[in-house]
């Protein structure tokens, strides 16, 4: 698992805290506190820790034992995030049935295409697939079908997603946490690093099998099996339109150039970064580049005066910055980025009173009936339907009046890339709020608007 993933997991498990009750008379005694139940027992490795694969005889000697093996191919990557630009796999851990457990180092191997083929048409199991593909078909290791446990577990409506939290409480089995950060990059890797990682993979077949089961019992093998084949045929993700607008603190910058200074410095301690391999944050803060933006000095010392201007490369690329901010300087009005990032999609959904009344009651009916019906089918309202979808098909609707509504519904949902039961389940509820909400709009009052922002999900 990568880093970032597993940080997530553990901040998705993490419980409500709730609110004290007032009506409790703080001077009262305690009542006894209950035993506390026993921690279930520590995930341990089974068949103890292998070797790491490093040379081409042992990659040889694992390839073979893979393809020996029988059943599906527990997988999953840890790559440096936090320490590294790239995303690349720094570990690759693999396990089955047959073949125990393998870790491999992608770094130390120009072609793993002789592990794609020891893997042929075997199911992959990954835990949040998204995070692992990419950083796995760089490397040249591409699943013919795939189970994802934490997807699996989203649509069974598991509260608690992440990987450890599903394998206590599904399986009975605590697993450790305390390497979730650290840098793969780091050669050799510590044994107690390689250990944490072999246990990612060790009860992952077995997670698998179980979800499954449930899958089959609640009705939902079909949904799974259409979501893992979406992960296994999507395009992989493209580079990300004006990355620097994810500056954090950037809503501090004061005016258009401002802003496009903070595009400028972005730009160049991108470059570096890339140039150097490391993250972008290793070279000079978000906040530094914040504070550079809205003071625009002119000279090195005015820059390094700056109290803010801190970070590794503030003082070694001094000249870099000074020419980004120059660039910024002698942009004319024209050339200078919008406040907004440039979005294709409909306009926030707190806007769509003023703008249009009757989308707004298009969105509010809508919300509240995938809401209801996912807490009837107990799993996640986004993974019923995205809220992107959502919102575009009650921002721009098909005709009320077309013959066959909920049809056409359908026909806008697949082209957004529902999946099949996605659009069976609610093509007909949203075709039903765009008719409600045309109906109430000619009997009265535009019916209330959509709630500020988005916290239902939708």
């Amino acid at each position: 698992m990568a880093s970032p993933r597993r940080a997530d997991d553990d901040a998705a498990d993490r419980p409500t805290t709730g609110t004290a009750d007032p009506s409790v008379d703080e001077a009262a005694p305690a009542a006894p506190a209950e035993t506390a139940a026993e921690p279930a027992p520590l995930l341990e490795l089974r068949d103890g820790l292998p070797r790491v694969v490093d040379t081409a005889p042992v990659l040889a000697e694992v390839v073979e034992a893979i393809a020996q093996g029988t059943g599906p191919v527990a997988i999953d990557a840890e790559r440096a995030s936090g320490y590294r630009y790239s995303a690349r796999a720094y570990l690759v851990q693999l396990r089955r049935v047959g073949s125990g457990t393998a870790l491999v180092d992608p770094i130390a191997f120009d072609d793993m295409s002789s592990l794609d083929r020891a893997l042929g048409d075997a199911e992959w199991i990954l835990h949040a697939a998204t995070q692992d593909l990419p950083c796995l078909t760089e490397i040249g290791l591409r699943p013919a079908g795939l189970f994802d446990t934490e997807l699996a577990g989203r649509l069974l409506g598991y509260p608690r997603v992440g990987l450890a939290t599903l394998v206590e409480t599904i399986l009975g089995r605590r697993m450790r946490k305390e390497h979730s950060a650290v840098d793969w990059s780091t050669r050799p890797l510590p044994e107690p690093w390689l250990e944490y990682a072999a246990l990612d993979v060790e009860m992952l077949i077995e997670l698998r099998d179980a979800l499954a089961d449930q899958l089959e019992r609640t009705g939902k093998t079909a949904w799974a099996l259409q979501e893992f084949a979406h992960l296994v045929d999507a395009a992989p993700p493209g580079p990300r339109a004006d990355p620097w607008r994810r500056t954090s603190g950037m809503h501090r910058a004061r005016g258009r150039r401002a802003l496009a200074a903070v595009r400028e410095m972005g730009l160049v301690r991108d470059e570096i970064a890339a140039g150097r391999d490391v993250t972008p944050g290793r070279i000079i803060p978000d906040s530094a580049i914040v504070e550079a933006a809205n003071a625009l000095p002119r000279d090195r010392a005015s820059l390094l005066g700056l109290k803010g201007f801190r970070g590794r490369g503030a003082e070694r690329y001094a000249n870099r910055w000074l020419e980004a901010l120059a660039t910024a300087r002698a942009l004319p009005d024209t050339e200078l980025p919008p406040l907004a990032a440039r979005y294709d999609g409909p306009p926030p959904p707190r806007a769509w009173p003023d703008r249009d009344p009757v989308a707004a009651a298009r969105l509010r009916i809508a919300r509240s009936e995938l809401s209801s019906l996912a807490a009837d089918l107990e799993l996640p309202v986004e993974n019923l339907l995205t809220p992107d979808s959502v919102r575009r098909v009650m921002w721009e609707p098909p005709d009320a009046a077309v013959t066959d509504l909920p049809e056409a519904v359908s026909a806008r949902l697949r082209d957004l890339g529902a999946r099949a039961w996605q659009v069976e389940l609610t093509a007909e509820l949203l075709a039903d709020a765009v008719a409600k909400a045309v109906a109430d709009a000619a009997a009265g009052p535009a019916a209330p608007g959509a709630e500020d922002g988005d916290a239902s999900g939708s």
